[in-house]
């Protein structure tokens, strides 16, 4: 996988559709809709940041976005509600790992649109993303332990559980156990067996 090929694609995210869905680059205009859901502590409750105090967070956070894009160093999506318009979360590459050609993914969602598929979605055309267009051999995604939520996320999308690293991070004041699931190349394209790519 080339590095600068990464930082072309993400200094103008393309747009990625699926049946519900727009993703696309985050702008200072979603700043109401992230707002919504990053105020909230169920939302925030297993990620490593605390919520939003205020609209103006928000907003700097956004405008800080847009320095990282330019740089081609962030690598979310803002995902969009394909009929309103409307941002009900992000999608997208938390990090790389050049030399083994593998990336580690991330996702948040407002609950007003949990248990719908909305986050598989999404997951499943981020990581379609990453094989075909970085040509990654592999696709991690990490839990903590405690948010089966998002570990059925991954296993709905193909990924495979890996294990458990026990209290492996210290978040908002306390140690972690983190659990890891992946999915590779040849098994989201079906030319291994246990694919669960559509």
């Amino acid at each position: 996988m080339n590095r600068d090929l990464v930082r072309r694609y993400f200094t103008s995210p393309p747009v990625l559709e699926t049946e519900r869905l727009v993703l696309r680059r985050m702008k200072r205009s979603d700043a109401d809709d992230m707002f919504e859901y990053a105020s909230d502590p169920e939302v925030t409750r297993y990620l490593l940041w605390e919520p939003h105090a205020d609209p103006r967070q928000t907003a700097r956070y956004l405008a800080f976005i847009q320095s990282r894009y330019k740089s081609g160093e962030f690598f979310d999506w803002a995902v969009t509600d394909k009929r309103t318009g409307k941002m009900i979360g992000t999608c997208g590459f938390t990090r790389f790992n050049f030399e083994a050609d593998s990336a580690e993914i991330g996702y948040v969602l407002n609950p007003r649109f949990w248990h719908i598929g909305i986050a598989p979605e999404a997951v499943r055309r981020v990581i379609r993303f990453g094989f075909t267009e970085l040509s990654l051999h592999r696709i991690e995604a990490k839990y903590m332990c405690g948010n089966e939520d998002s570990r059925r996320v991954m296993e709905k999308v193909g990924m495979r559980f890996e294990g458990i690293s026990r209290d492996s991070m210290f978040v908002k004041g306390k140690y972690v156990s983190v659990g890891t699931c992946a999915v590779l190349a040849d098994e989201f394209f079906g030319r291994r067996s246990g694919s669960f790519a559509e």
